[in-house]
């Protein structure tokens, strides 16, 4: 038996028990559903010989030989990757447009025994969704704005929101960056841009839109990756919340949440390399003999007081409103990130009960 899926909505796939993804491993690293495993009819040779054949010799030969490949793989995933789903299994199949990948992989599952779903109109349908959700919707996302100086604990303080049910969307962790030329992750590369749209799409659609939204404050570049239009203005128009801690506090907090970064010396002094533009030389060469005697937490120090203070003052005084609350951490340790955090929540649920009656009224 197979269903012909109509939608992505989430009741849709929750239906399922696995969505394949059945493009080749270069179209799934592009982007795919969240969750999807890939399991390619072809692979990123055997599609582009296919294709060759198609365009510049014979339909029919193309079609003959892409189908020996495909059977082929299909059998091998069917040994390998699904030899212990059991009798009830039930999957969820996608290609590029729904069309012949996804539909030969559909039939012989179906014929296994499995009951199979294929998703109408494919990735497109999905890629549809995300761009109509993050591009082209005028409905409002009702985001609070956790906002402050660099190495005030933000990212710590939504983590402890999170636990404490509070709905968050933390942009760094999708965008696998922490928002500065130092922000990547050395184990986690980043996310191309519509994988970063895909991921922050399903995230979104997982939240309740009548309670408030905490997400930290960025510019609208995380890395290479850009917030979509939808979310940027939300954003922009946010009330915000400002939390504080003295320079010192700063310093070292950075410091520490960098240790992975910290522990490649050529990698920072490749990131103050990428500062040269905005510093003059004496200054970039003060901070890399800083980095190469290791002295991070004096680096960290000036680094906040020379670039990352004056930035964030001037993207503050481009705000025309006062902060719905100041929040100031005197030791960053978990108790204080903990109490910010609650007291963050108690706005947060203050500010969705006036919506609610504003609203209403």
């Amino acid at each position: 038996m197979i269903e012909t899926v109509p939608d992505v909505e989430p009741a849709r796939l929750a239906r399922f028990d696995a969505i394949i993804d059945a493009r080749s491993p270069g179209e799934y690293a592009e982007d795919h559903i969240p969750g999807a495993i890939n399991l390619p009819a072809l692979d990123d040779a055997e599609r582009a010989a296919i294709g060759t054949i198609y365009v510049r010799r014979s339909k029919f030969e193309a079609r003959r030989r892409g189908a020996a490949l495909v059977a082929r793989n299909i059998a091998r995933h069917i040994e390998t990757a699904l030899a212990d789903k059991p009798r009830q299994w039930r999957p969820l199949i996608y290609c590029w447009r729904g069309g012949q990948r996804s539909a030969a992989m559909a039939t012989v599952l179906a014929q296994v025994g499995w009951r199979v779903g294929v998703l109408q109109g494919g990735y497109k349908t999905w890629r549809r969704a995300v761009v109509e959700t993050l591009r082209l919707s005028e409905a409002p996302i009702g985001v609070l704005l956790l906002d402050g100086q660099t190495g005030a604990a933000k990212s710590r303080i939504l983590e402890r929101l999170a636990a404490l049910d509070v709905q968050t969307l933390d942009l760094e962790a999708l965008a696998a960056h922490r928002g500065s030329v130092f922000g990547g992750w050395a184990d986690r590369p980043q996310p191309g841009q519509k994988m970063f749209e895909s991921l922050l799409f399903q995230n979104i659609r997982r939240l309740d839109p009548a309670r408030p939204i905490v997400v930290e404050a960025e510019s609208n570049h995380i890395g290479r990756c850009v917030i979509p239009r939808r979310l940027w203005r939300a954003m922009r128009a946010a009330p915000r919340i400002e939390v504080k801690a003295d320079a010192a506090l700063r310093a070292r907090h950075i410091a520490a949440a960098y240790d992975d970064l910290i522990r490649d010396r050529e990698a920072v002094l490749a990131a103050l390399a990428r500062l040269a533009p905005f510093h003059d030389k004496a200054r970039i060469e003060r901070w890399r003999t800083m980095a190469q005697a290791e002295d991070y937490a004096a680096l960290a120090a000036e680094l906040m007081r020379d670039h990352y203070d004056p930035l964030y003052e001037r993207a503050r005084k481009r705000r025309e409103d006062k902060p719905l609350a100041e929040i100031r951490l005197d030791r960053l340790d978990a108790e204080d990130i903990d109490a910010a955090a609650r007291r963050i929540k108690d706005i947060a649920e203050r500010f969705a009960g006036a919506a609610r009656a504003a609203h209403s009224a």
